[in-house]
């Protein structure tokens, strides 16, 4: 700009110039000089007509100084337009002359720089199109409702204070969650209109509210810009972008990222700067967001897509017999075979109550002194012998195991329920235990004490003289045996609840808090070695029945007693024999030990399977189970044990004190093999147990498989993935041997009977491996729980060359992608990966999602790309997702060709 016109003092940015133009003044023209080695003489210059007044300066016209028509460029249009807008801003806005005019030759200077960037990114492109839609500051901005909304909270936040919303409140009145980037966009729109308090009124508020709910790609850029341009001149420096991405970062719980600040800031320098200015411009920022990729469906994928969308649309029958028969249809489709088995146990249980029911009812001589009572006892006390001999059967695991993997029952048999049967005949139990004890305690002893000595004359043979207290009766030892065995029973039940079992309650005296947590359950639950020899000795003293062959409570035990007797023998001489040695101890964030043994000779397992692991230097009788991360095609047995309770907080105790902080800063790795030389460290004696079967196993019957899990619910999916890897692997090995030898068969002239064999090998094989596409989601709160498998996830992702197995990765504290929270770590997401092949969030070469999956999308997804297929869900996690994923497995199973089935671990 020429100086005879204006002067060059430097003005900070305050955004678009508006006014009332109350006192016209002729019309002054500037001519702004924007230095650029590239451009010509006459290019470096614009020319701006101005209409200046006391309070206000409005732009008239915008020309190069070789008369082309600037308006044509479609930012210099948008400048115009806004240096042309006129709002009313009273008193805030006046100022004289000579500043109006130093601001606006800052304004043009710094946006005018702008139309020497490179070629403006087609924003037509699909991937142009998916970002324009992000850069959301709040979850919604719907115009003049939402503001209704945020005026609403600005009232009841400034009630107290005058009518100001300071600015530590501002994200709690616009709706925005993270306080820190509320901040940031408060002081950049603030900057804009020259604001340097740090509260607002509502007619501030007002404006910032529609700057912050503008719609426009551009807008939302130019926003997201001034809050890293913190000094308003239009420019980013190096040190801007490293306070950014600490901010970014420190607002996203990436903790690890805001320790590597400074290097990040460097990348992202050094690739929208290459010409070493020292800053990058806006422009910079638009080229990286724009050229985000993005996937879409196309073509008939595209279609079915719809048409499963269209399928999954709620409908409402208004006929509810149909609504009950479709129901009913969709339910017993499901569950099958839950329904056989419950319904079986329901009528065996119904058919031993009825029997001793109506056999009491026909002994007239006991039925006339205690009636119904005695009846309801008997019949009660039936059921109890059954479920008592029944809930033994659930936790025989060698049993189940071998069962599942040795035999077809598991077609109909759902044993992966067998802990939830396990607690229904619990619930039976407690059912059965209510109703004998009453039906005696409160109806048949009152009635054998009040009866007449005639009505009592039948009962001597069976109780002695007639009772003249109510105690009589009750200290016989069948009285003492029954109460004890309720009292015990009581007590295991009580702590086996997931309140106490899982620590829930946190209220307790602390004195009672002892009684919490897995410890409390494990033992209590060995108070029934008790209560079954007092059941026992119960059964033998019974009352009314003097025959030893009618006795029948032993008859009932027998075998399940003696088959649980074996399976804890069996526990006992197994885990002594299987002694392992400890190769690699690793203490991770999170509070998460893993344990790399050694495999014991003979020890064969199954993806997906656990074992139990007993660590005598915490406790020599508590054994725990875990899921085996380790595959079974490696030389070592690995488990990865979070801390959730006590035994687990004091195993990571005891082998924390004997690991060392390794040189480069990671998590505290410690290899037995190669410290000190050959002092190797001394570690905890620890006994293992197993495998055992699990629902997570069976993976190898699906061609297609979704593992899901939920921070160390990705343990046995872990080891899953890496069996794939392994099978396809040999798979494509042995088909190579194959083919090699049917070519040697055939150069030697008996190659008819060596293929015939090779082909019956190769079909035996393809039939114990199913599995052809794999897609593993794995869902955490933390980014250092990334680190857990940080190895794995890499040896994965490179040896499936074939892309058999889609990783995904998700950060739940991570603001979801679009959300501005998270736009630098998006954008400096891809630029690491595409440089170094490593991701910010991972640290693995697994590109990481943000926030939490939208299941429904994964669900479709593979619908989509599956066809008429059957695709195994195998989840592991907190409950609260269980329910979801089954649902939106039989959804679609229902309306889709594509069958889902879905499976939990549970153990």
């Amino acid at each position: 700009m020429s100086s005879e016109d204006l002067g060059t003092d430097k003005v900070p940015h305050s955004g678009p110039l508006s006014g009332p133009l109350n006192k016209r003044v002729p019309r002054k023209s500037a001519r702004f000089n924007v230095p650029d080695s590239s451009s010509s003489k006459d290019d470096g210059y614009v020319e701006i007509t101005l209409d200046v007044c006391d309070d206000s300066v409005a732009v008239h016209s915008l020309k190069a100084a070789n008369g082309d028509d600037l308006e044509q460029d479609p930012e210099l249009a948008l400048l115009a337009k806004g240096l042309e807008k006129r709002t009313t801003l009273g008193s805030l806005m006046a100022r004289n002359a000579s500043a109006k005019i130093r601001q606006v030759s800052h304004e043009l200077k710094r946006l005018t720089s702008f139309t020497k960037k490179p070629a403006r990114f087609d924003r037509t492109k699909s991937a142009a199109a998916h970002a324009l839609t992000g850069l959301k500051f709040i979850s919604k901005t719907d115009g003049g409702h939402g503001w209704a909304a945020v005026e609403k909270r600005f009232d009841e936040i400034t009630g107290s204070n005058n009518g100001y919303l300071p600015r530590s409140q501002f994200g709690e009145c616009i709706g925005m969650e993270s306080k820190e980037f509320a901040g940031l966009l408060f002081d950049a729109l603030a900057r804009r209109q020259n604001v340097h308090g740090d509260s607002i009124d509502k007619v501030r508020l007002k404006y910032f509210w529609d700057q912050i709910s503008d719609q426009s790609f551009d807008a939302r850029l130019q926003t997201f810009f001034d809050m890293v341009d913190k000094d308003a001149d239009g420019r980013i420096t190096e040190e801007e972008v490293k306070e950014i991405i600490s901010r970014s970062a420190s607002a996203n719980k990436l903790s690890n990222i805001q320790k590597q600040a400074e290097e990040y800031a460097a990348l992202i320098m050094e690739e929208l700067d290459p010409d070493n200015l020292g800053y990058i411009m806006i422009n910079n920022l638009e080229m990286l967001l724009l050229q985000a990729p993005n996937q879409s469906v196309r073509g008939e994928s595209r279609i079915l897509s719809q048409m499963i969308s269209q399928n999954l649309k709620p409908t409402h029958d208004h006929n509810p017999l149909r609504r009950f028969y479709r129901g009913t249809k969709y339910f017993l489709v499901d569950n099958w075979q839950r329904v056989w088995v419950m319904a079986l146990w329901i009528a065996v249980m119904c058919g031993l109550f009825t029997y001793k029911y109506i056999e009491y009812r026909r002994r007239k001589d006991v039925f006339d002194v205690m009636r119904h009572c005695v009846c309801f006892a008997k019949g009660a006390a039936e059921t109890l012998k059954l479920n008592m001999a029944l809930i033994l059967l659930p936790v025989c695991r060698n049993t189940i195991t071998w069962l599942r993997n040795k035999t077809k029952l598991g077609v109909v048999v759902p044993f992966d329920d067998n802990l939830n049967f396990h607690k229904v005949i619990a619930v039976g139990i407690t059912i059965g235990v209510g109703i004998h004890g009453i039906a005696h305690l409160a109806c048949d002893f009152p009635r054998l004490l009040l009866a007449t000595p005639d009505q009592y004359e039948p009962m001597i043979k069976y109780f002695g003289k007639q009772p003249t207290s109510y105690w009589h009766s009750v200290r016989h030892v069948e009285g003492i045996t029954g109460i004890v065995m309720v009292v015990l029973m009581a007590i295991a039940f009580t702590l086996a609840t997931p309140w106490f079992r899982r620590g829930k309650m946190k209220n307790l005296p602390k004195p009672l808090k002892k009684l919490t947590g897995f410890n409390a359950f494990w033992y209590s639950h060995h108070l029934f070695v008790i209560v079954y020899t007092l059941l026992i000795v119960h059964g033998i003293k019974l009352f009314l029945t003097n025959k030893f062959c009618k006795k029948t409570t032993w008859m009932y035990l027998a075998i399940p007693v003696f088959l649980y007797l074996c399976e804890r023998l069996t526990r006992l001489l197994r885990s002594s024999i299987k002694a392992v040695a400890i190769l690699k101890v690793a203490v991770y964030p999170g509070k998460v030990l893993a344990l790399h043994m050694s495999k014991p000779h003979g020890f064969r397992y199954k993806s997906g399977q656990y074992m139990f692991v007993n660590c005598a230097a915490v406790s020599p009788f508590e054994w725990h189970p875990f899921s085996i991360t380790s595959a079974p095609g490696d030389d070592y047995l690995s488990v990865h044990i979070r801390t959730l309770g006590d035994w687990t907080g004091q195993l990571r105790t005891v082998f924390s004190e004997v690991c060392q902080q390794p040189t480069d800063g990671k998590s505290g790795l410690l290899r037995a093999d190669c410290l000190q030389g050959t002092n190797n460290p001394k570690f905890p004696r620890v006994l293992i147990d197993g495998p055992y079967g699990a629902p997570a196993q069976d993976y190898k019957k699906y061609e297609i498989v979704l593992l899901i899990g939920l921070g160390i619910g990705a343990t046995p999916m872990i080891s899953i993935v890496k069996d794939i890897v392994n099978n396809i692997k040999a798979k494509e090995e042995q088909e190579g041997e194959e083919e090699e030898d049917n070519m040697n068969a055939l150069e030697n002239g008996n190659g008819a009977a060596i293929n015939k064999t090779s082909l019956s090998n190769s079909k035996r094989r393809l039939e114990n491996f199913k599995t052809r596409r794999a897609y593993f989601y794995w869902v955490t709160r933390e980014q250092e729980s990334f680190d857990w498998f940080e190895g794995i996830m890499n040896e994965v992702a490179e040896m499936d060359r074939n892309h058999v197995i889609e990783l995904h990765n998700y950060c739940t504290s991570v603001y979801e992608e679009g959300d501005a929270c998270s736009a630098l770590i998006a954008m400096l997401q891809a630029l690491n990966h595409a440089k170094n092949g490593v991701d910010v969030v991972s640290g693995t070469i697994v590109k990481s999602h943000f926030a939490k999956p939208d299941w429904r999308r994964v669900y479709k997804q593979i619908a989509v790309k599956h066809n008429n297929a059957r695709v195994g869900v195998f989840y592991c996690g907190i409950p609260a997702l269980i329910e979801e994923l089954r649902q939106l497995a039989s959804d679609f199973s229902r309306n889709t060709s594509t069958k889902f089935d879905f499976h939990k671990e549970n153990f």
